[in-house]
């Protein structure tokens, strides 16, 4: 992988363990999102991790190198969506239910990944919603530049 901003972020060493570790760190995330209503962990606790992986490829590699990689406007957009799907499906437990977030799907065999009706799924909105929120806050503060004087 050729480096097109030699000056920017840290040394090789850290470059060359991030492009190994930045994984592991996302899929931990995943993990604790998916496993959530098993264990404790879920949506929050998720993208908070999933957050901290982009944060550490920001701070291995520099901001603007992650920045022609990733959109800042398809980041927004999916907190976003991800926020009125969160809503939406409130809205659907209350209308066949009767409450907002009722559990509208069912509950399969106990403990079992498929046995919690629609908590993962809340629980995966609710990691796009942290993860890109908390990351977006990160970008936008690295990126301040007080003026001088």
């Amino acid at each position: 992988m050729q480096n097109n901003f030699p000056n920017e972020g840290m040394s090789v060493i850290v470059k060359t363990i991030t492009r190994f570790t930045v994984w592991l760190i996302f899929l931990y995330g995943l993990y604790i999102v998916i496993h959530g209503h098993l264990s404790p962990g879920g949506g929050f606790a998720g993208g908070v991790i999933v957050a901290l992986s982009f944060v550490h490829l920001t701070l291995a590699y520099g901001k603007n190198f992650v920045m022609e990689r990733v959109n800042k406007f398809a980041m927004n957009s999916l907190e976003a969506i991800a926020a009125i799907l969160f809503v939406l499906t409130g809205l659907i437990g209350l209308y066949v239910m009767g409450n907002f977030l009722a559990n509208f799907m069912g509950i399969g065999k106990l403990y079992t990944l498929l046995s919690a009706g629609y908590i993962p799924m809340l629980n995966i909105f609710i990691c796009v919603k942290v993860g890109m929120g908390l990351y977006l806050v990160f970008y936008y503060l690295a990126s301040f530049k007080p003026k001088e004087g």
